[in-house]
């Protein structure tokens, strides 16, 4: 099958936006992904796929830790900037929760060590033990067919 109708295929499953964050010598790295999902209640722990060629992928490694702000729908010019899309380069202005760097006002602020990493395909598949997490009310940015969209 051809790269572009199992892209599209994937597309057609409505997810939730991310921002991975970790910290590496006092300086803050991260990036947009919707690949993140709860995988267990007891121990915590939840899964988060980076691409092998991801900039934050041997930064991960190299923290042993990393953070995960699930975006609310006024956050979209956050994704963006993190997926790459704005060029410009921006002072983001990040919270630090439980050590770790996060975003400001997001719906849920989840921090993490790695508990173990799987490389799959081209991607590695980490999976963190939840160290500590903060929530607040408010609508989630969602994204489907390569598009944000926010719910109704």
């Amino acid at each position: 099958m051809e790269d572009r109708i199992f892209r599209t295929a994937m597309g057609k499953f409505a997810t939730g936006v991310t921002v991975i964050t970790t910290k590496i010598g006092g300086k803050v790295h991260g990036m947009t992904a919707n690949a993140f999902v709860s995988v267990s209640l007891n121990p915590k722990l939840i899964l988060v796929s980076i691409g092998e060629d991801a900039s934050i992928n041997p930064l991960i490694k190299e923290a042993g830790t990393f953070a995960v702000s699930i975006l609310n729908e006024d956050q979209e010019d956050l994704s963006a900037y993190f997926a790459g899309q704005i060029k410009e380069e921006r002072q983001i202005d990040f919270d630090t929760f439980n050590d770790a760097p996060v975003i400001k006002d997001a719906l849920a602020n989840i921090t993490c060590t790695v508990q173990n990493s799987v490389i799959a395909g081209d991607h590695t598949l980490y999976i963190g033990e939840v160290t500590d997490l903060r929530v607040q009310d408010g609508e989630p940015l969602a994204f489907f067919e390569g598009k944000y969209k926010k719910i109704t």
